[in-house]
């Protein structure tokens, strides 16, 4: 079991879920049943994807810093994916939870301000970084200097959010909220599938599908 997933593994049976899923649930398990631990698995699950997508992108910055050639469109499939499927689904059900949490559990209302103001600074510099990616492709020289700069602070900020909610804001969303408040987080589960993760990726998502299950195979 590769080690992010290990830890989480032992974070989800410290909540008292038992064993942690092997698989994302489907969007149906978690409408059908409402069941939290559904819920959190498909949080948990969809963490796992971005963490997938940072590391990929890591490397391919790295790549870029040895002064070899990265793949652009990969890393603007990449970052493309990080802004526009998670403001979809994901967001707008942390969203909800933040929200009830705060009110739950008065103590979280100022981690949880951070949390939605990292979204803001994630939001502008995976913006910035489509950008120089997108001059790039079109041809236009972008210092490496800058592409690596911006690079730097997307990847930075994105781990670190997303390791805060696993550490401050589940354990404590899993404890506090009231089945009220999961049906409230269930009502804005996305309304198709993933369009890279579903079980047939659109069109333009596809070579990084099949780059990303390849690297799950290695």
């Amino acid at each position: 079991m590769p080690e992010r997933r290990r830890l989480r593994a032992i974070k989800w049976r410290a909540l008292g879920f038992g064993q942690y899923p092997q698989s994302r649930p489907s969007v149906l398990e978690c409408l059908g049943g409402l069941i939290v631990t559904d819920l959190i698995a498909l949080w948990y699950a969809e963490h796992a994807h971005f963490f997938s997508l940072l590391d990929l992108m890591e490397e391919q910055v790295a790549a870029f810093h040895e002064g070899e050639q990265p793949d652009y469109r990969i890393m603007l499939d990449i970052v493309s994916y990080l802004r526009e499927s998670p403001d979809r689904s994901h967001h707008p059900r942390e969203d909800v939870i933040f929200a009830q949490l705060a009110i739950r559990d008065p103590s979280m209302r100022i981690p949880i301000a951070r949390l939605l103001q990292e979204h803001r600074v994630v939001a502008v510099s995976g913006e910035e970084l489509r950008s120089r990616l997108e001059e790039l492709i079109a041809g236009t020289v972008v210092p490496r200097a800058d592409l690596e700069a911006t690079a730097a602070v997307y990847l930075t900020y994105y781990r670190h959010h997303l390791a805060t909610e696993e550490k401050e804001v589940l354990p404590r969303a899993a404890k506090s909220l009231t089945p009220q408040d999961w049906k409230l987080v269930a009502n804005v589960l996305p309304p198709g599938p993933d369009p890279l993760f579903g079980a047939t990726p659109q069109e333009r998502y596809r070579e990084l599908r099949q780059i990303l299950e390849s690297r799950s195979r290695a």
